[in-house]
């Protein structure tokens, strides 16, 4: 059956209902990466742990989603699209509770590893489903829609975090997933019908090498920078490990052409391609994400709630853009709608290398204005142009190998950003401290003028302080700089893309 032929069985209004089912599903799912972002130090109360251990709460979640992407492709053949889903979203639901009820960093880690098991499939899974129902002349405005929900999810899941820490209780913030995963179960229950399930076997030793691989990766990604990078024994041995793991299941799933991890399938171009962009994308958007908020909490002092609504404008901007632009989104060249989606973003965040401590809100909204309108111009095309040129039997482990692809550039993105950032902060500080001696003339000018001397406590306080601050404010401006380089870089990469469509057979 082609693709549009499954697409015209099902009437319109039951299309509607499918999309708002795979969409309500995937905002839950990537709520859920951000959403516990600022909730960190009300937990670290709670569970009696220290800022470094609180941290497990986050990667424990992102460990187990990019282990267990790869397994979408394989479990939807053997047990069916449908219940896949259906079994996902009620794992998801119920991990979310026992998060909410945790009493310890012991389980609220094993809870949070189930929840990124079982909520790993989702993202996958519904972009296929949105790729299948509808027909490839309306595939742009399938991804339009879709991409609504992948960029409203992770953007707003700080903003949601914040009110609801600041007006309840933290453990809302996992409870709030029990009612949005019934009206989700329902929806899928009773309008997804798509079944999927095929012959496939399980490579052990594929699935082995995979879950190693990634999961050092992760966790090399996720702790490399708190314990020194190489300098630390555990680090190198743990990259060294994963770098092996890697070229084995990289090797064996190209050889074997399993169903599990196909990264075989980056042999074809458009999928290759949209792949790299999408990891590079992520790179530079999550750590972004990562950033802002440390800037606006702990340099310009703005509250968790605030700081929550200052962050909402991307979002909203991403979802204003994709849904205006979705009914004309297949007439459109999406070479062309990316490249302004990357100019968009590098603009947004050179204003933001114009950075003072003198800022007012207008200089925090408007690049994120600006940018929300660009990532919306990039991951929509980016998605349609990723499944251009699949068959529709491959469409669920294309969007495995997609979705793999952003959840690493993602975790890229987060380690390489936090590294630029301490790095040029140290070296701001020693650079920006090297004259401040007591027998700097302008050092004791400034302790006249404050009616003290450079030896007192209270300057020396003052000028530490004053120090930490311009250090701090130049890092956050030098690595807005990096990631404006960084979506530049990947503009070359849009001419590599083929426009003919595949014979959806």
């Amino acid at each position: 059956m082609s693709a549009d032929t499954a697409s015209t069985v099902l009437p319109k209004s039951t299309r509607t209902m499918v999309t708002l089912a795979v969409m309500l599903s995937a905002i839950m799912v990537l709520l859920d990466m951000t959403i516990a972002n600022v909730a960190l130090p009300q937990m670290m109360g709670a569970l009696g742990v220290t800022s470094e251990q609180v941290t497990w709460i986050l990667t424990s979640y992102s460990m187990a989603e990019a282990i267990f992407i790869p397994l979408a492709s394989y479990l939807s053949l053997k047990i069916g699209l449908r219940k896949l889903l259906l079994v996902s979203v009620t794992g998801f639901v119920i991990s979310s509770a026992l998060c909410g009820q945790a009493d310890s960093l012991a389980e609220m880690v094993v809870f949070r590893i189930m929840q990124g098991a079982f909520g790993a499939s989702v993202i996958p899974l519904s972009q296929s489903i949105m790729v299948q129902i509808y027909p490839a002349n309306e595939r742009g405005k399938a991804m339009a829609l879709f991409s609504v929900g992948v960029l409203l999810g992770p953007i707003l899941g700080p903003t949601l975090g914040g009110i609801i820490t600041e007006n309840m209780d933290w453990r809302w913030i996992f409870y709030v997933n029990l009612p949005i995963g019934i009206l989700c179960l329902s929806l899928l229950y009773f309008f997804v019908k798509l079944d999927g399930r095929g012959k496939t076997t399980v490579d052990w030793p594929l699935v082995f090498g995979m879950a190693l691989g990634i999961g050092l990766l992760q966790m090399v990604l996720d702790r490399g920078n708190e314990e020194g990078w190489f300098s630390s024994n555990l680090i190198l041995f743990a990259t060294i490990i994963s770098v092996c793991a890697w070229l084995f299941f990289l090797a064996r799933s190209w050889i074997t052409k399993g169903d599990i991890a196909p990264m075989w399938l980056l042999k074809d171009r458009n999928l290759a391609v949209s792949c790299l962009l999408m990891a590079g994308f992520s790179m530079g958007m999550f750590g972004i994400t990562q950033l802002q908020p440390m800037m606006l909490e702990q340099l310009l002092n703005y509250p968790v709630e605030t700081t929550g609504f200052a962050m909402a404008p991307r979002g909203l901007t991403s979802a204003i853009v994709l849904l205006a632009l979705a009914r004309f989104m297949d007439r459109l060249d999406p070479r062309m709608l990316i490249g302004i989606g990357l100019l968009l973003n590098a603009l947004g965040t050179y204003l933001m290398m114009q950075y003072s401590m003198n800022i007012d809100l207008h200089w925090i909204l408007l690049p994120s204005i600006i940018q929300g309108a660009g990532m919306g111009l990039v991951f929509a095309p980016l998605s349609q142009l990723a499944y251009a040129t699949l068959s529709r039997q491959d469409t669920v482990s294309g969007a495995v190998v997609f979705n793999l692809c952003r959840t690493l550039g993602g975790s890229f993105g987060i380690s390489i950003v936090n590294t630029y950032f301490s790095r040029t902060q140290q070296a701001e500080w020693h650079s920006l401290g090297a004259d401040l001696s007591a027998t700097n003339p302008l050092m004791q000018q400034a302790a006249m003028a404050h009616h003290t001397t450079v030896t007192d406590p209270s300057f020396i306080a003052q000028i530490t302080g004053l120090l930490h601050q311009q250090s701090t404010l130049l890092a956050f401006v030098y690595t807005f700089g990096f990631i404006m380089i960084s979506y530049l870089v990947l503009m070359p990469l849009l001419m590599l893309f083929k426009r003919k469509q595949a014979a959806m057979a």
